[in-house]
């Protein structure tokens, strides 16, 4: 699980996603119907992405998004956050 906190989290959270996938920037466009150089774009600036965009891209790599009220009592699971 990740936590994203920040806009820079999550840049580097959906790089690390695509490339643990397996998927090239063009692979990914090709996935979710846009171009290697929207992908590029989102990567580099997610937080004025569209969350439609941000959604099936998380969703063609395998993953789901998940909002959860945070915990007092919650441990972070090592390395899961940045």
């Amino acid at each position: 699980m990740y936590s994203v906190d920040t806009p820079q989290q999550l840049r580097t959270i959906l790089r690390s996603m695509r490339q643990a996938s397996g998927l090239t920037q063009a692979q990914l466009g090709e996935k979710i119907g846009v171009t290697q150089k929207r992908i590029a774009r989102i990567e580099a600036a997610p937080e004025v992405t569209a969350f439609d965009q941000i959604s099936r891209m998380v969703t063609a790599m395998g993953y789901r998004l998940v909002i959860e009220e945070p915990s007092k009592h919650r441990v972070s699971e090592p390395g899961a956050t940045w």
